[in-house]
């Protein structure tokens, strides 16, 4: 028996390495072993930081009676989803269609052409081992039904994975869908909706976005009680930073503990965001704590970032989800003496009740302790003993796109924040992706210890890594970034728009799949679409292109269904509408030395969704938007443009100020 998983790089993958199932991953030669034998495929599909993924491997595939039955009838087929998001898209469209939802680790059993015909989640080792033997026995005695099923239902994927019609979003559209959300919104509670509750990342993105283009204090409204909700509940880590995936309940205080990259860069964005529009001390500090959080616990050698923390902690008597991260009231005064520990435990609202398994708690922080010094002593102290504890594993899988949010969302903070450090860390980040991912002209998706995978990069990597790019270019004044993400957005047009202006989600070139997948509605990470729209926005606004700016009209627009329908699942989308709504704005600010700080300090500070910036020397090689801009009697001077049409320079504040208030 030949397990087939040592050699991969992906981290999940080699989490069944050791398996007695004989695993395949995913390619052609594993359907071409099902024809041979004649047998249907078993896929599994999860992620390394996966809860019940862990629960299914132990009950299932780790079991040789399960392993046995595998390996006599079918073939089995491991996915990483987030090294393969083209496939796990295709076939949770299946799983969504057959079974009402879906989830990971989700579980498919194809014909050897790759046709579903059973599609479901987890399933318990007696189910999976029923489902096994039903299926092994239809399969031969009653074939024809089989395949039939399975044509049937690959039909039926490809005309709803097809993409919808084009629909503009214009100001109308906005407002209509910023009215729609507060329909959902939670007003007790922040968020929208109820349990499970996930950041609403990119929602708060276009809510920041319309208030400052509106002025819509609603929009406002929800965002800052969204975000101050997440942070002062047991999401957040209010000893380390950063953001768990997603809350079980309603009130923010339970989380599923996992730990993902995409989360906190999108959520570092939102915050900074969020404190450039408010000056709110809170959002100032989630922002730099999580953003802090990315580069010690999710940072590589190589100066990329990690993929995930998991959900579970490896401790005596097995996996345990959340170990690392909750207290008892006991805990506590082990760790600050009785007097401090009471005094935790008040704060942090950890009670003998406990608010997880065996009485013990998540931290809360509803409100700031009136003494900061005695709460900074406090965290130190709890932190230092919590990383003596059992810590979770981590995914140090560096994925393309997630790596282009990490690089935005450092930039935008270490700008706004006047952290230097943090641009430094993004500029380590796009440097490794662009040498590491890019490999003869064609960007992959994933790489581990400096090795990089074969599985093909999707649209959503060309577009975040160019959204990470520009900002990167914009905190910098620095050409190269610029440069690249041009080169970027122009191959992702070649490879992933065809003839009819239709944008798909895997390129033209890639291996085929049942179906090419055209997904509109952000996931935990913008749509591609989306994505690619946002970054050809603000290139299109940095170059003067009128082509990249057709081309993010054709890619919103491609969006404009799913946004108008369900805008909480188009968020990003609404928020590139937003940006080409209010824009362009553009502003160059010529020149170096104080005076050209005091002016980059005021255009950095507005909230303006359409606005894109950059500073540097007149004529700087490589930057368009400082082409023909010189020094205005001989200080720093900034050149406002709006919609194409420019202003005189200014070289004071407040004139400058002026002209972007508009």
């Amino acid at each position: 028996m030949a397990n087939r998983l040592a050699a991969s790089r992906s981290p999940y993958l080699l989490q069944h390495a050791d398996n007695p199932v004989d695993w395949w991953e995913w390619g052609p030669e594993a359907f071409a072993e099902a024809r041979r034998r004649d047998v249907p495929v078993l896929l599994s599909v999860g992620y390394s930081a996966c809860h019940w993924c862990h629960v299914m491997a132990h009950e299932s595939f780790e079991d040789e009676e399960v392993a046995e039955v595998v390996n006599a009838h079918y073939v089995a087929v491991k996915v990483d989803r987030e090294e393969r998001p083209d496939v796990d898209a295709v076939y949770m469209a299946a799983t969504t269609a057959l079974t009402g939802q879906g989830g990971w680790p989700m579980t498919c059993l194809l014909t050897p052409e790759g046709d579903p015909f059973f599609a479901g989640t987890y399933l318990p080792r007696t189910h999976l081992l029923g489902l096994l033997a039903n299926a092994t026995q239809v399969w031969q005695d009653r074939r024809a039904e089989v395949l039939a099923s399975g044509a049937h239902v690959a039909a039926r994927l490809r005309e709803v994975t097809g993409p919808p019609p084009a629909t503009p979003l214009p100001a109308e559209a906005l407002d209509r869908a910023a009215t729609r959300l507060r329909t959902d919104y939670d007003e007790a509670r922040g968020g929208f909706g109820g349990a499970p509750k996930f950041p609403p990342s990119m929602v708060l993105e276009f809510l920041l976005r319309h208030h400052a283009r509106t002025g819509s204090p609603d929009a406002l409204a929800m965002a800052r009680g969204t975000c101050t909700a997440m942070a002062r509940g047991g999401l957040y880590d209010q000893l380390a930073g950063g953001f768990a995936r997603y809350c079980v309940d309603a009130e923010w205080v339970v989380p599923h503990f996992e730990k993902m990259l995409y989360d906190n860069a999108l959520l570092v964005r939102a915050y900074a965001h969020l404190w450039r529009a408010t000056a709110d001390p809170l959002a100032r500090r989630v922002a730099l704590e999580s953003a802090d959080f990315l580069r010690r616990d999710l940072g590589t050698p190589e100066g990329a970032f990690a993929s995930a923390l998991d959900a579970d902690t490896e401790a005596e008597g097995g996996s345990h989800e959340g170990l690392t991260y909750v207290w008892t009231p006991a805990q506590l005064v082990e760790v600050l003496g009785p007097e401090d520990g009471a005094r935790a435990g008040a704060l942090l609202s950890v009670t003998d009740a406990g608010t997880v398994e065996h009485g013990a708690s998540t931290l809360q922080l509803r409100s700031d302790p009136e003494d900061a010094d005695w709460w900074a002593g406090v965290r130190r102290r709890l932190l230092a003993a919590r990383r003596a504890r059992p810590q979770p594993a981590r995914d140090d899988k560096v994925v393309t796109g997630w790596n282009g949010l990490a690089v935005a969302a450092l930039a935008d903070a270490g700008a706004l924040f006047g952290r230097r450090d943090l641009v430094e860390a993004a500029a380590r980040a796009a440097n490794h992706v662009l040498a590491t991912h890019d490999v003869d002209g064609v960007l992959r998706r994933t790489s581990r210890a400096g090795a990089v995978s074969s599985a093909p990069a999707v649209l959503e990597d060309h577009g975040d890594l160019a959204e990470g790019l520009l900002a990167l270019h914009q905190a910098t004044g620095e050409a190269r970034w610029l440069t690249a993400a041009g080169d970027l957005l122009d191959r992702a047009l070649a490879r992933f728009v065809d003839a009819q202006g239709t944008v798909h989600d895997t390129a033209h070139d890639a291996p085929a799949l049942l179906a090419r997948p055209a997904n509109r509605s952000d996931n935990a990470e913008p749509s591609g679409a989306a994505a690619l729209a946002g970054a050809l926005v603000g290139y299109a606004a940095l170059t003067g292109s009128p082509r990249h700016r057709e081309a993010a009209e054709g890619a919103l627009a491609a969006c404009g269904a799913v946004a108008t329908r369900e805008p909480r699942f188009a968020g990003w989308a609404l928020a590139v509408a937003e940006a080409v709504v209010a824009g362009p704005l553009q502003v160059a600010v010529a020149g170096e030395g104080p005076g050209a700080a005091a002016l980059l300090a005021r255009v950095r500070a507005s909230s303006s969704p359409g606005l894109v910036h950059v500073a540097g020397a007149p004529d700087a090689p490589g930057v368009p938007l400082l082409a023909g801009r010189p020094l205005v009697g001989g200080a720093a001077a900034a050149y406002v443009c709006r919609g194409f049409v420019c202003e005189r320079p200014v070289t004071e504040v407040a004139d400058l100020d002026a002209a972007l208030r508009g």
